[in-house]
C-alpha cells in the first residue's frame, strides 16, 4: 500500500477508503483482526473495509458492481456469488487438503500421483512420467516423493499445470481426463453458487455474468479449461455470461473502497 501511494505521489493524508480483499476471510472475526491491524497504519478518519479476495475479483470484472459469480482457479479454487441485494454464496476454496480439486494444485497432484501408480503398477502409462521427470530434472519415479516432501508448498506443486496441459494436448489419455474432471469439479461449483443465489432467475434462464480469474482459466492454450468450464456451465444456464477482467484484482479492490465511500457520502448527505 505505500508503494501504490508513492507511485501515485500521494500519502496517507490522501485517503479516504480503504478496501483490503484478503485469502482466507471467510468470517466476521477474520474480519476483525484485519481491521484491527490496519487502523494503526492510517489516520483515524479513513473509512476501512475487509472482503475475502474472491469479492475484489468479482469487482475487477464488473467494475465494482457487486452482482454475479467470480471463479477463481490459480493454485487454489474458488466459486463466489453475490445477489443485488447483497446476499453470498461460496462453494470450494477450503484447500487442497479439503479438495479444491479444479485448482492448479488438484490438478498437479494429480499428475503426479498418476506418475507414482503408473510407475508401481497400479495404473495406466502416461506420457506425464517422461515430461515432469524432465520438467523436475529427475531421473527415476522414485524420486517424485523425496521432491514432493522437501517443500511441499501449493505453489510449487501447481506449477506443474502447463506440464499437464501440454501433454493432454499431445493426446495424453491421463492428462486429459485430470482436465476433464478438473473442468467438471469448476462447473459443478459454479452451478452450486449460482444454483443457491438464483442468480440465473426463478426459471435458470436469465444471464449473469460470470468472472474468470487465475492462471488455469487463461484461454491461450489449444487445451482451454476456461472455454470448457463455460461450456459446461451453459448447459445448465443458458444465461451465463463469462468474462475475463482486463484489470487485475486489486484495481477490483480499489473499485470497492470507492463505492462503499461513495454510499458512505450519500448517507452522510441524506441521498
Amino acid at each position: 500500500m505505500a508503494q501504490a501511494l508513492t507511485l501515485a505521489n500521494t500519502d496517507r493524508s490522501a485517503v479516504r477508503a480503504v478496501c483490503l480483499a484478503v485469502s482466507g476471510v471467510n468470517h466476521p472475526s477474520d474480519q476483525q483482526r484485519m481491521l484491527d491491524w490496519i487502523r494503526d497504519l492510517f489516520p483515524g478518519h479513513i473509512k476501512f473495509y475487509v472482503e475475502n479476495d474472491a469479492v475484489a475479483a468479482l469487482a475487477s470484472g464488473t467494475m465494482g458492481k457487486l452482482h454475479g459469480c467470480v471463479l477463481i482457479a490459480g493454485t487454489g479454487s474458488i466459486a463466489y456469488g453475490v445477489t443485488e441485494d447483497g446476499k453470498v454464496a461460496r462453494a470450494a476454496g477450503a484447500g487442497p487438503v479439503l479438495g479444491d480439486w479444479g485448482s492448479g494444485y488438484g490438478i498437479a497432484a494429480q499428475a503426479l500421483t498418476a506418475v507414482v501408480k503408473a510407475y508401481d503398477g497400479r495404473g495406466p502409462h502416461t506420457n506425464l512420467t517422461r515430461e515432469i521427470l524432465r520438467k523436475l530434472e529427475l531421473s527415476s519415479p522414485d524420486e517424485l516423493i523425496g521432491w514432493t516432501y522437501a517443500d511441499p508448498s501449493w505453489a510449487r506443486i501447481a506449477a506443474l499445470v502447463p506440464v499437464v496441459v501440454s501433454s493432454a494436448e499431445d493426446g495424453d489419455e491421463v492428462a486429459n481426463k485430470i482436465l476433464h474432471d478438473s473442468v467438471q469439479e469448476l462447473a459443478d461449483s459454479v452451478v452450486a453458487v449460482v444454483r443457491r443465489l438464483k442468480l440465473c432467475g426463478e426459471d435458470g434462464m436469465d444471464q449473469f455474468p460470470l468472472v474468470l480469474v487465475g492462471g488455469v482459466l487463461e484461454g491461450n492454450k489449444q487445451w482451454n479449461i476456461s472455454g470448457e468450464v463455460v461450456r459446461c456451465i451453459s448447459k445448465v444456464f443458458p444465461g451465463v455470461h463469462p468474462i475475463r477482467p482486463e484489470v487485475e484484482p486489486a484495481v477490483g479492490a480499489a473499485l470497492l473502497a470507492w463505492n462503499h465511500h461513495r454510499k458512505g457520502l450519500k448517507l452522510e448527505n441524506g441521498s
